[in-house]
Parts: structure tokens; sequence; C-alpha cells
């Protein structure tokens, strides 16, 4: 890998598979992308439960 990527929490993630619960992972490196996806925006990538 050449970009410096960050780590996705491993509970949150065991969490939400345990739960059938949708995550949508994002970039962090700009603030905004939370706001992003708070509002509903298309942003990130939507990872659905099986």
């Amino acid at each position: 890998l050449n970009r410096s990527l960050g780590v996705m929490d491993a509970t949150a993630a065991s969490m939400c598979k345990d739960n059938h619960l949708p995550m949508l992972v994002f970039d962090l490196s700009d603030p905004q992308n939370i706001v992003r996806a708070v509002r509903g925006e298309e942003i990130g990538t939507l990872v659905l439960p099986e």
C-alpha cells in the first residue's frame, strides 16, 4: 500500500456484523465527511449485512 490508510475499529465492525447492521466506511481525513454522512449524502462505501 502506497497510501496511509486508517484502521476500522474491530469491535464496532464485529457489533455491526453480529447485529446485522449496515456500516458506512468513509475517509475521515476531511472533517466535512462526517457531516456529509449524517446528511445521507453519497459518500464512501456502504457495507450491507448478509
